[in-house]
């Protein structure tokens, strides 16, 4: 399984073939997309969920499917009818790669904003994706987490509680896109003293297995 981390919050699997992304957002690059068989959205934001990019890539390939909270469904415009609802425990296959859902809710940005679904993905009984929050996956074993690091709605500590609570074999940065050099400089120096495992940040672009 190749991993390729893009702006952001998104994340391309590739696997036997097919490809899967996970939340191409305003953030992340077109190029994430190409090629694309399946899309998973964790939620609604648009650092998460950029429907422009998502009706060219269906344009260029009209065999893709998306996966997402059924709230999210309804603000896909004209792609809904390529929209599979999914709910918080669901197994399913997106691009014949097994996934399950977790969490339900976005973290609380503050008490006087609504907050928005969010599902956490696991791919392949291996990865896992959490989206906008720090739902832990209890009943599976993650090998490769990717942990959001820097958000309107979390401060260090509670990224590096969420590592040690999977207890993944690595962790990867999520959710990036708001810091400059001096702000991933701090973060990642911590979150490698810290998590208890393998950390890194890779940046847009970057692949690993």
């Amino acid at each position: 399984m190749r991993l390729t981390k893009f702006g952001h919050s998104c994340v391309r699997v590739e696997h036997d073939g097919a490809v899967l992304v996970i939340d191409p957002g305003a953030f992340s690059e077109p190029a994430a997309l190409d090629g694309v068989d399946a899309v998973l959205v964790t939620h609604e934001h648009f650092d998460h969920l950029d429907v422009g990019q998502l009706t060219d890539a269906l344009a260029r390939r009209p065999s893709v499917t998306i996966h997402t909270h059924p709230s999210v469904v309804s603000k896909l415009d004209g792609l809904g009818e390529v929209a599979t609802a999914v709910e918080s425990g669901e197994r399913f296959e997106a691009a014949g790669i097994p996934v399950r859902a977790y969490g339900g809710w976005h973290a609380e940005i503050h008490p006087d904003l609504p907050r928005v679904p969010n599902l956490g993905f696991l791919i392949a009984d291996s990865v896992y994706h959490p989206g906008d929050s720090f739902d832990v996956p209890t009943d599976a074993e993650v090998d490769t987490l990717f942990v959001p690091v820097s958000a309107p709605w979390l401060k260090l500590s509670e990224a590096v509680e969420f590592v040690r609570a999977v207890a993944p074999r690595r962790a990867l940065a999520l959710h990036d896109g708001l810091l400059n050099d001096a702000g991933h400089k701090v973060t990642d120096g911590n979150m490698t003293k810290l998590a208890g495992c393998d950390y890194a940040r890779l940046p847009a672009g970057t692949s690993v297995r």
